[in-house]
Formats: C-alpha cells, structure tokens, sequence
C-alpha cells in the first residue's frame, strides 16, 4: 500500500503537456473570418490598405512544440502585382513563443529580418514573463523590419505600413496558440510496468476472495426432501418414510398389477361351491 500511494504521488508531481496547436477558428474570427480565395484566406484593411492573410501551416518541431509559417499578402491593385511577406513563429511545447522572423518581397526586393529569440533578459514581468517576453520579440521583429525598410526608400503608403500588418497578425497568431489538456501515460503505456492495481499483493488479495466463494458453496448442507413429495413425516418415529408409487386410474387400459395365471379355474370352481350350497339350502327348505 505504501509503495502503491508513492507511486501515484510521484505520477502526480511530473508535469504533462499536450498537443501545442493553432485555433484556426479563432484566429479567422479576428482577422474577419477566412471568406476569401474559397475560404482559404481573410482580407482586411489597415491604414486604408487591403491586406490578405492566408491559413497557417504548421509543422511539429522536434522539442515537441510547433512551427508555424503565416503568408501575407498586400493587395495593391488590378493593374499592379501584389507584395509578400512570410511570418514564422516557433512555439514550445508549453506554448511558449521561442523565435519569431520575417521577410518581405516589394517587387523583386526582399527585406528579411533577424532572427529574433526570446532570452532570460527579455522579460522584464514576474507575473507574466511570457507574455512579455512574446510582446519584446513582436516589438524587436517590427522594428528591425522598418529600419530595413527605411533603407530602401519606400514611400507607397500600403508598403510603409506592411510591418504594422505583420505584427498584427503576429499578435492574433500568439492569441490564437492553445496547448491541449493531456494526461500523463501511465507506466504500462511507455516502459511496460505494471499499474498498481496489477501489482503481485492485489492480485494475492484477489485470489483469495475468488477461492474462498467457492469454499463458502461446499459447506452448505444439502437440503432434506421435502414432506409430501416423495416421502413422509412420521410423527412416532420422527422420520421421513417413502411413499408408495401411487399412480391414477386409468379405466381403458389394461390393470398395472397383473393377474394370476390360474385366476379363470379359481372363479369356476367357487361358483360350483355357490351353486352347491344354494342346493342344499333350497332341499332344506322343502322337508
């Protein structure tokens, strides 16, 4: 019993992580809902600029979080082509943001950011350290993307505001990262041991219960036959006696004793020695 309470207690103790994915339901909810490209993607607008958002791909990592890739387009016209940008975000498997990059394509130009990485010294909060370190990394990406930026000279309005659109999207994307509720697998599942209700004093335990039920059904006496069935109570000597094998008339069929073989002769010779006396009773009679 006490090895049995220790083992649960050191079950309980060790952490257990779920599955780290992405609310599509949700992010698509923030960013309009995924009505565009046959449900695919979501438009919107920021600064007056139409921006277009696909569906993420996400990919496990070997730590056992995720990676995930984002796709987002700026929507400049009929007559012009549109601008890309990627968006990748490594997540832990407690959800923890880990890095996070970005690079942009304006034409044949492309401006790629530094791979940003969430350290000690970039949470400053005791509450939340994660979340600030998530808010510092957002922070870093954007302003190491608007200087590259700034170098190139861009003045169309859509273009200069692509960073602010991608750090939208980088704060819905960490929103919308939940990490699923797993119980820990029990011994039997990963190294093959037995659980604690297998173990060899439970199972000692068991096979007396199951041995002694049986012993319990060969002690009970057998009961006596019952009065009237096939035998009697009788009262003097105070013990059942058997009955006779009594069984009812049957007029048509032939007599269940038999008859003796001579029983013919028997009947004719009485009936001559009533016919004898009847004589000699009538000759009496006469004189």
């Amino acid at each position: 019993m006490k090895f049995t309470a220790l083992f649960l207690t050191l079950l309980g103790a060790v952490p257990a992580f779920g599955e780290v994915e992405i609310n599509l339901d949700k992010l698509g909810t923030s960013l309009g809902g995924w009505k565009a490209r046959k449900g695919k993607a979501a438009e919107y607008e920021i600064s007056e600029s139409l921006y277009r958002t696909y569906q993420p791909e996400t990919s496990p990592s070997p730590d056992g979080g995720i990676f995930v890739s984002i796709r987002i387009d700026h929507v400049r016209g009929f007559m012009s082509s549109d601008d890309h940008a990627s968006l990748e975000l490594s997540f832990a498997n407690d959800g923890t943001l880990v890095t996070a990059q970005s690079s942009l394509a304006l034409q044949g130009r492309t401006i790629s950011s530094e791979l940003i990485k969430g350290g000690a010294s970039a949470s400053t909060s005791v509450a939340a350290p994660y979340v600030d370190r998530a808010v510092k990394i957002g922070t870093d990406l954007v302003a190491d993307l608007s200087s590259k930026l700034l170098r190139e000279k861009i003045v169309e309005p859509g273009r200069v505001s692509f960073p602010a659109a991608i750090r939208h999207n980088y704060n819905l994307i960490y929103q919308s990262v939940q990490v699923k509720a797993d119980k820990p697998a029990m011994p039997s599942e990963t190294t093959g041991a037995k659980p604690p209700e297998s173990l060899p004093g439970d199972n000692k335990a068991a096979e007396k219960k199951e041995e002694s039920a049986p012993a319990a059904e060969e002690k009970k006496p057998e009961e006596p036959a019952k009065p009237g069935t096939k035998t009697v109570f009788d009262a003097h000597t105070k013990k059942e006696v058997p009955l006779p094998n009594v069984t009812s008339y049957n007029g048509s069929g032939a007599p269940q004793t038999p008859l003796p073989a001579n029983t013919k002769a028997e009947m004719l010779g009485v009936g001559k020695e009533a016919l004898k006396i009847a004589r000699d009773v009538v000759k009496e009679g006469m004189k």
